[in-house]
This record gives C-alpha cells, sequence and structure tokens, in this order.
C-alpha cells in the first residue's frame, strides 16, 4: 500500500519538510482559485529552489518532464484508486485525490510452483 502526503488544503499555501528516501526535501502546495488547481514547489534542506509550480495532474508523476539529479528518488503521483476522478479539483482533492509516494516495486511475475 502507498503512502499519501497529508495537506491540509483549507491552509494553502502549505509548506512542509518531507523525507523522500531517507533525503530531507521542502515542498510547499498551492492552489490557484481562479483556475482550480494545485502546484507543488520543491526546495532542497537548504531551501535552495529545485522546481517552482509543477502543476498536479492526475495519474501523471510530478517532474516526470525534468531530468535533475537533485529530485527526489521514490516518484510521487496525484492518484484517486477508487476510480471516480476524472481530474484534480478543490473538492475532490484530498477527499478522494491525494498525492502518494509511489515506491512500490511493480509486482514480479509469480512463476507457477510444481509440486515434486
Amino acid at each position: 500500500m502507498r503512502d499519501y502526503i497529508p495537506i491540509n488544503k483549507d491552509n494553502l499555501p502549505e509548506q512542509f519538510e518531507i523525507d523522500l528516501a531517507n533525503e530531507i526535501f521542502i515542498m510547499e502546495v498551492n492552489y490557484n482559485q481562479t483556475e482550480d488547481f494545485f502546484t507543488v514547489d520543491l526546495y532542497d534542506m537548504n531551501r535552495e529552489p529545485i522546481v517552482y509550480g509543477e502543476k498536479l495532474v492526475l495519474n501523471v508523476p510530478l517532474w516526470s518532464d525534468l531530468t535533475d539529479k537533485r529530485l527526489p528518488a521514490p516518484s510521487l503521483v496525484v492518484l484517486d484508486e477508487s476510480g471516480q476522478t476524472k481530474r484534480i479539483t478543490f473538492e475532490n482533492f484530498m477527499v478522494t485525490t491525494f498525492i502518494y509516494i509511489d515506491d512500490i516495486a511493480p509486482e514480479e511475475d509469480n512463476p507457477i510452483e510444481v509440486s515434486q
């Protein structure tokens, strides 16, 4: 089961420290009320910016179009595990859609066991 990042959407912008693969980052989640979307800013532990204004898109890993060795090792992706959501909105964020830490290894093929 994936862990998600708890965010209080009623207190945005919200900035917090997060440990991802034994490395501390600072994230800030913002909400654009006019266009109804969320963004994330990412900083290293020294508050040096890594990424500004990454828009949250359902089922698309954050920073998937960037190559930067400073980015966190595990993927972060907004998912709706219930399958009800078509896009992230203020109403469904932190209700059915969450930013998950995608650190689960893909399931390996299970070979058929042969009894002897």
